[in-house]
């Protein structure tokens, strides 16, 4: 693999996997979820001959992977103890010692951060230390911190009970989100509400902390301007110190307003964003794979930070294509096989697409009149990588096509 630096020549070759842990085999991969998310990530490792173990509580298209050695289905992965049991399972019937752990999801990195001395009797556990874990996790200690180091972010108001809505002093529109995601999410399918109004704030307000709870709620001016004014810092970092960066700009998202997910990016030079993420991840001496997503915003272009993900995300595979394999450097930094010394960064200019969201949001946006039809049939041509689509590894492809039906039923896609 070579990783191209913009500007300067910070260029790195990839020596291969490196030396196995002990002479008897190399050291696999176990991965927490088979969505497209994982899926790359066992087609980063499992191309060079690293073995991969998914393991999922989901139908989902990593099942059918030429590069997964061993699949696991299992009822749950979203509480700590089924997890852990998960993993426990695992290292009873497989030969595992030494796997390097990758989570796909929020709740699991929590998990791997709170019982780390645990599970790493058995696996290398690749994620930060618990601290830096709940600042990223965390959304009030995210913007906490942020505002602590100078790192701009949207107006934020965390309110004890109904009657601390009378201290947010923003004009609507404003944003009712959870502190903790997956808190919310999996409840109400939804990562925000907008409330346009006093009483449409107090309304969402009460539906939220109902889901959640008091105390977890917070309510967020709203940065005006689409999905396509958000922009990613990605980034593997060690000890606080980059080692491979990507700046992308987030094109298309699913759904329009408040994405769950991206669907069209780009990678993009930002360097208004490179300063804030340094600082931020410096403090928190940040070890692992961060993405740290901002939003432009119209009335004054400073990129404001929304959200932390102390883990891949779902686009990570356009690294690969742009010349920076996030969770090949993870791999080979956990088993003790080299990383670069100087900082490596994709190209700009590289794309990527997920067809399954992309098409049918699309769809939604063209018919309600905020997307060209011709604007977007013009950008598909320009992709440079497909989420799950790959010519050397097809058949997750039509797995997931025949999934779709299930996807769009219990995930919205």
């Amino acid at each position: 693999m070579s990783a191209v630096a913009t500007p300067g020549p910070t260029t790195w070759t990839d020596p291969g996997p490196g030396p196995p842990a002990s002479p008897r085999r190399t050291p696999g991969a176990v991965v927490l979820g088979g969505d497209y998310q994982g899926l790359g990530i066992a087609r980063s490792l499992g191309r060079r001959g690293v073995p991969v173990c998914v393991v999922d509580d989901e139908r989902s298209p990593a099942a059918a992977s030429r590069y997964v050695s061993h699949h696991v289905r299992v009822a749950d992965l979203h509480a700590d103890a089924a997890a852990l049991d998960a993993l426990d399972r695992l290292a009873g019937a497989v030969d595992v010692e030494g796997w390097v752990i990758y989570p796909t999801r929020d709740e699991n990195v929590a998990m791997l951060a709170r019982y780390a001395d645990r599970l790493g009797r058995t696996y290398r556990v690749p994620t930060p230390g618990w601290d830096a874990v709940r600042v990223c996790w965390d959304k009030r200690e995210t913007y906490r911190l942020a505002a602590e180091l100078g790192v701009p972010h949207p107006r934020t108001w965390v309110p004890a009970d109904e009657a601390g809505l009378e201290l947010v002093e923003a004009s609507a529109p404003l944003v009712v989100k959870p502190a903790i995601k997956e808190h919310f999410f999996y409840t109400t399918g939804e990562k925000a509400w907008r409330a346009d109004g006093a009483a449409e704030l107090a309304d969402a307000y009460r539906r939220a902390v109902a889901v959640t709870g008091p105390g977890e709620i917070l309510v967020q001016e709203l940065v005006p301007g689409g999905g396509s004014e958000q922009y990613s810092y990605c980034a593997f970092v060690k000890r606080g110190r980059p080692v491979a960066v990507m700046t992308v700009r987030r094109r298309r998202q699913h759904p329009s307003d408040f994405g769950r997910a991206s669907t069209f990016v780009e990678t993009v030079e930002v360097p208004e964003i490179e300063g804030p993420s340094e600082r931020f991840l410096a403090a928190l001496k940040f070890d692992g794979l961060v993405e740290m997503e901002y939003k432009r915003d119209p009335r004054d272009g400073v990129h404001k930070l929304l959200d932390v993900n102390a883990r891949t995300w779902g686009y990570h595979t356009l690294g690969g294509v742009a010349g920076v394999d996030f969770p090949y450097l993870l791999y080979r930094d956990q088993i003790g096989a080299g990383v670069p010394e100087v900082p490596v960064r994709a190209r700009p200019g590289v794309r990527w697409v997920r067809l399954a969201t992309d098409l049918p949001n699309s769809v939604r946006d063209i018919a309600g009149g905020t997307l060209r039809a011709r604007d977007y049939l013009r950008t598909l041509p320009s992709a440079h990588a497909e989420a799950v689509f790959c010519a050397r590894d097809p058949l997750p492809w039509f797995y997931e096509a025949a999934l779709l039906p299930y996807l769009a039923l219990t995930k919205g896609l």
